[in-house]
């Protein structure tokens, strides 16, 4: 139902998202309303479509944003502690800033400068933007994030965006017991999205939803 949830608004596009079922909490529906997409995508910004941003990356489709936050939803309190790997334009760290509140804090990480630089961008667009990066609710750092970011470990929930070659385990080690990651994975000419579940034991669990297509979490790119 994906292909049918576009909008001509913000509104229109989450409502769409709930009423075709890709949105099925309440949490999520308000969290994603909050967070004008028209500010992290330059173009077609309502679509429920990837749309390039520049340097070879994305924004992921609303329905997968939606899909992530639904998945990682029980991690998401008020007052969690989260990672989102591959932020680039900054839509999905704002969401899920949104989902753990002003208690909570969201560190957005990508090894592409000038993508850093645009997140934060895109996030003062807004006031309320502007009130999570000042009140360090949300912070973005540069680095690479198939290594995670360990200076503020351990996380309730990590997101990544971007199709890692293997589960490294860097970042299930990054994780709180009990933690969550949402981390699509390449496997042959496939890519598939996995939740992986630490529990309190800190024994690692992992469950395969379905196939996507992202682009490759890759090296740090030469200067």
């Amino acid at each position: 139902m994906a292909w049918r949830s576009s909008g001509t608004t913000n509104e229109g596009l989450i409502a769409n998202l709930a009423r075709n079922g890709l949105i099925e909490s309440a949490r999520v529906k308000e969290a994603m309303m909050k967070v004008d997409r028209a500010h992290y995508a330059p173009t077609h910004a309502y679509e429920d479509s990837p749309q390039p941003i520049g340097h070879r990356a994305t924004i992921s489709a609303p329905h997968m944003h939606a899909s992530a936050c639904e998945s990682l939803l029980s991690h998401l309190q008020p007052g969690a502690r989260v990672l989102d790997i591959g932020s680039g334009s900054g839509y999905l760290t704002a969401v899920l800033a949104n989902l753990v509140g002003p208690s909570g804090t969201v560190i957005g990480i990508d090894h592409i400068q000038p993508l850093v630089d645009m997140a934060v961008g895109n996030m003062v667009k807004s006031e309320a933007g502007r009130a999570m990066l000042n009140s360090g609710q949300v912070k973005f750092v540069k680095g690479d994030g198939r290594k995670g970011w360990a200076e503020e470990a351990p996380y309730d929930a990590i997101h990544v965006g971007a199709a890692a070659a293997e589960h490294h385990k860097e970042l299930s080690e990054q994780l709180k017991a009990p933690g969550r990651m949402f981390i699509p994975v390449e496997e042959g000419h496939m890519q598939h999205v996995y939740v992986v579940n630490k529990k309190e034991d800190g024994t690692i669990e992992k469950k395969k939803l379905y196939g996507v297509q992202y682009v490759p979490l890759t090296d740090v790119p030469s200067e």
